[in-house]
């Protein structure tokens, strides 16, 4: 059983729009009814001589308001609109246009709109029309029950004393009394020492920032906050900081109640994730007493549980997802159902509990090419000694360094990338190779890599220079050497060179991940059959290009066994019969249409996929499981039922392709779809060769099962009567035609068998497919108006275009390329040789004698021919003529009667003569007679002077 992802190609380069909205750590939620806007704009704090102002942007994106820099690190906010209390123009100088803004936690910010008049007047239009809406919602009454879950509005409010000894940890009734979110900290002690961590420096530098910065829903980022972020936060701030700079706070905010919501509706349910998460409970984080109770087993367990629910296309990767969640229960409160609890799990999906393997792979090559450039010495040892970065790095990025450096450290560093973004991880891990970068050079092996970055994070508690007389340098620790070197000596790595790093090795990691997606797919595979791997990986690639053109609906989990326990196991990718006709175009010749397009400027191949009701009977015929759709392991073994075949086993195959009720006998009707088969597979053919052979097909087919069932039916009735009877009509489910006299029919005609000997195998081609071109980036002013342009409607219009010149001026062309090619130019048709033995014929007249009504002899043009096949006429009339049979197998048939008469076909055998008691008044004359009225029918085309001049040319004499 596989899954098959196109994911990674339907990557799409982020709009302006997303990038904002990423930027400002905004929840998917937009108002429609209020228009986007931003505007420049000048911002000040309301107090007097705390900050400075800045230049910047200021986003209005309803329900909520933004404010950035310009170098887009210095001053940042997003507010909820509902958090706005007022909103005044301030009276000013002439051509000053500045608004005040009086914040729910008593703030007050001053905005000065740089633009032109109109549009300083358009946007404070907009932002009164967001605040009224926001104000009907009643979204405004709920900022203060929201608020008291936030442990910044108790540090505020009431501006407690910590106690001298600085004792962090409160006690279990203090703990349970408080309202705010703190997590199994609060209950079971946080890690590390208060005193070391300086828990009380911290507390009184965060509370002046937050009573003048604004706190939770209306934090201020100055730069000063990320000053203090990376001196280290509080253990009972950490969890609301996390919550506030990753945007979580927003997203808890507008979907009250979705984490409880969430673990009622899947109450019971088991799934692989789940039993993978109760695997790895007891193994995260032991050491700390939270996680070596039932309470913090179960928080643990309710989190990631919640997480698997939510977002189960992502995989949580075991161990290193524990051990994050493990770090968010530990500062996040999720036991207590009585409060609204934390959809924490969605916001960090992409970086936080379930990092996904892409994402990973493509920062894993970004930050080799970092050190390759940043590091080059240690980059060409690595190199030399074979040593792979990633044995090392790989963890790192995985658990965000938890499960490297001890918890202390980590958790610094997760601050660090809360605030500052992915950078921090590229800019520590380069700075832990610098740091031992003697050492790492004289390492051999990967075995020495890990060994010696595992006794480095053993010791960054300790002094970076012990044997310094500075009494300062001394206490500087090798942990705050790591900081300072990752933002001081790597501050040249940027997001935007992150960015554009991964946009350059974006299709070598796809590429990777895929190859490596095909291999596990094919080793998956229950039976190859007689495909090798190679060729079932070709199998592959054109499912998946099929798979990317039109995908199909999201991969659907078995049904439940009755042997099995209850645990819904990965979903196995399937397809319909819209992708299965794609990816059959890709296999087979005849289920594509080719056309060779030339109109004087251009020739071009047009390729579209064929739609026939063969193709829908091949599709259902391969779904051996009756489930409406087709695997990966339903196409290797219905592409290897025939591609390997010789001559009878392709026949059989398709005669059992066509016995609808599996009976081992086909109907008349079924015969029939049989020649519209043929007819579908043969259209483009060359010649009427192929024309001529579907015709002789059905005739031979009806012929020869005609007489058979009429045998059948002469005999039934000679034992019951001696009196012969008229036959019944024949039903149209009546047995007809079984598989020894379907062979013999087919292998009456050569074209047919030489079909089914090599060509219907051979038109099944498994040629590598081109690979598929990614999204290209749309970056810069040339990437966006060639996107533009370049598009696939643009592309037909063009091609339309070209095509009508082409027409005009008499240059257009357009062939059909055949899916077989044996013939490559016309050839007639072969007479037909009935299959019947004299005897059989002789019997079959005789009954259609009986069964013609009586009419006069001058009334039926085919008595007077005297045309030696009324009898197989006869039989094809009725389903030819019939109602809903295609035009193709019509004009077959009609061009097959009316073939014209000759008498010399009335010639029979001596034997047959003698039986037949017809009346035979023909001579001689008359039959040449008939020839010659056949020639003057069919004029030759010349006129009398050229066939004088031809009559000439036969007595001249050759040139000396």
């Amino acid at each position: 059983m596989s899954t098959i992802s196109t994911a990674l190609r339907n990557f799409k380069e982020p709009t302006k729009e997303q990038v904002t909205q990423n930027f400002f750590s905004l929840p998917p939620e937009a108002d429609e009814a209020v228009e986007k806007m931003d505007i420049n704009a000048v911002l000040s704090l309301g107090a007097e001589g705390e900050e400075d102002s800045y230049a910047g942007k200021l986003y209005l994106m309803a329900p909520y308001l933004a404010f950035s820099s310009l170098d887009k690190k210095s001053v940042r906010f997003t507010l909820p609109l509902s958090t706005v209390r007022r909103v005044e123009r301030l009276n000013a100088r002439a051509g000053i246009y500045a608004l005040s803004l009086a914040l729910w936690h008593g703030g007050k910010i001053i905005v000065q709109l740089t633009s032109l008049r109109p549009t300083a007047d358009l946007f404070c239009a907009l932002l009164r029309d967001a605040l009224k809406i926001e104000l009907q919602r009643g979204r405004m009454k709920s900022v203060k029950g929201f608020v008291k879950t936030c442990y910044s509005e108790v540090l505020i409010t009431t501006s407690a004393p910590v106690p001298g000894d600085e004792k962090d940890e409160p006690s279990a009734s203090e703990a349970s009394e408080s309202s705010y979110h703190g997590g199994l900290g609060l209950r079971f002690k946080f890690p590390g020492d208060p005193k070391k961590l300086r828990e009380a420096s911290k507390i009184k530098l965060w509370t002046t920032y937050l009573k003048t910065h604004g706190r939770n829903l209306t934090l201020l980022r100055y730069p000063q906050c990320t000053r203090l972020v990376q001196v280290g936060l509080p253990n009972r701030l950490r969890g609301e900081m996390w919550e506030t700079l990753s945007g979580s706070l927003f997203l808890r905010y507008s979907n009250p109640g979705l984490y409880e919501e969430m673990l009622e509706q899947n109450k019971g349910r088991t799934t692989t994730s789940t039993e993978d998460i109760e695997k790895d409970l007891h193994r995260s984080l032991p050491e700390y007493a939270g996680y070596q109770s039932e309470e913090g087993i179960n928080a643990l367990r309710r989190v990631l549980r919640a997480y698997s629910f939510k977002n189960p296309e992502l995989v949580i990767v075991r161990r290193s997802g524990s051990l994050k969640s493990s770090a968010i229960v530990y500062y996040l409160d999720t036991t207590r159902s009585s409060t609204p609890a934390h959809p924490t799990a969605s916001t960090y999906a992409s970086a936080f509990i379930a990092h996904p393997c892409t994402e990973l792979s493509f920062d894993q090559r970004v930050f080799e090419s970092l050190v390759q450039r940043c590091l080059p010495i240690i980059h060409d040892h690595f190199t030399a000694v074979d040593v792979q970065l990633s044995v090392a790095s790989l963890p790192w990025f995985l658990s965000l360094f938890i499960n490297s450096m001890p918890m202390v450290f980590a958790f610094r560093i997760v601050d660090c990338f809360f605030c500052m973004g992915p950078k921090v991880l590229f800019q520590v891990g380069s700075a832990i190779l610098k740091i031992n970068g003697e050492k790492l050079l004289q390492i051999q092996d990967d075995g020495g890599f890990l060994n010696l970055m595992r006794d480095y994070f053993a010791s960054l508690g300790e002094s970076a220079h012990p044997h310094s007389t500075d009494p300062r340098a001394r206490a500087i620790t090798r942990f705050q050497e790591l900081l300072l070197v990752s933002f001081r000596e790597f501050s040249v790595i940027t997001d935007d060179l992150i960015l554009s790093e991964r946009k350059r090795f974006r299709n070598e990691i796809i590429h990777s991940i895929e190859t490596f997606s095909k291999r596990s797919a094919v080793r998956n595979l229950r039976s190859l059959g007689r495909f090798t791997k190679d060729q079932a990986g070709l199998v592959y690639d054109a499912l998946y290009q099929a798979m990317c053109v039109i995908p199909p609906p999201p991969a659907q989990l078995p049904p439940a066994s009755l042997l099995s326990e209850g645990v819904e196991e990965k979903p196995e990718t399937r397809i319909q019969l819209r992708t299965f006709q794609y990816f059959l175009s890709e296999i087979a010749t005849w289920a594509r249409d080719e056309k060779i397009v030339s109109n004087g400027f251009q020739q071009r191949i047009d390729r579209d996929v064929a739609e026939h009701e063969f193709i829908d009977r091949l599709f259902f015929f391969w779904d051996t499981s009756c489930s409406g759709a087709l695997s990966f392991q339903d196409l290797v073994s219905g592409l290897d039922g025939v591609m390997f075949n010789d001559l009878m086993e392709n026949i059989e195959w398709f005669f059992n392709l066509h016995d609808k009720n599996k009976d081992g006998f086909l109907t008349k009707d079924e015969v029939l779809t049989v020649s519209e088969s043929f007819l579908f597979i043969f259209r483009f053919e060359v010649g009427d060769a192929y024309l001529g052979a579907v015709s002789r097909f059905m005739t031979n087919a009806f012929e020869y099962g005609d007489a058979l069932l009429a045998d059948s039916e002469e005999s039934k009735e000679t034992v019951q009567d001696d009196e012969p009877r008229s036959p019944l009509p024949i039903p149209s489910n009546q047995p007809y035609l079984n598989l020894a006299t379907f062979r013999m029919v087919v292998l009456a005609d050569e074209i047919l068998e030489s079909f089914f000997e090599t060509d219907l195998s051979a038109s099944f081609r498994l040629d590598p497919v081109a690979e598929l071109e990614l999204p290209a980036s749309n970056s810069g002013l040339l990437g966006d108006f060639w996107s533009t342009i370049a598009t696939d409607t643009n592309k037909k219009m063009f091609n339309m275009f070209t095509d009508e010149i082409g027409k005009t001026i008499g240059k257009h062309q357009v062939v059909h390329r055949p899916s077989i090619g044996r013939y490559k130019h016309l050839e007639e048709p072969k007479a037909r040789e009935s299959l019947l033995t004299p005897g059989m014929r002789h019997f079959c007249i005789q009954i259609d004698s009986a069964t013609l009504p009586a009419s006069s002899p001058s009334s039926s043009p085919s008595l007077t021919v005297k045309v030696p096949s009324p009898p197989a006429a006869k039989g094809l009339k009725e389903p030819v003529s019939a109602v809903g049979y295609s035009p193709m197998v019509q004009a077959a048939n009609a061009a097959l009667l009316a073939r014209p008469a000759f008498t010399i076909d009335d010639s029979k055998d001596e034997d047959e003569e003698a039986e037949d008691d017809i009346e035979t008044g023909d001579n001689d004359d008359q039959v040449m007679d008939e020839v010659d009225a056949f020639l003057e029918a069919h004029d030759s085309g010349l006129t009398d002077a050229d066939k004088e001049v031809a009559k000439d040319l036969i007595k001249a004499e050759p040139v000396k």
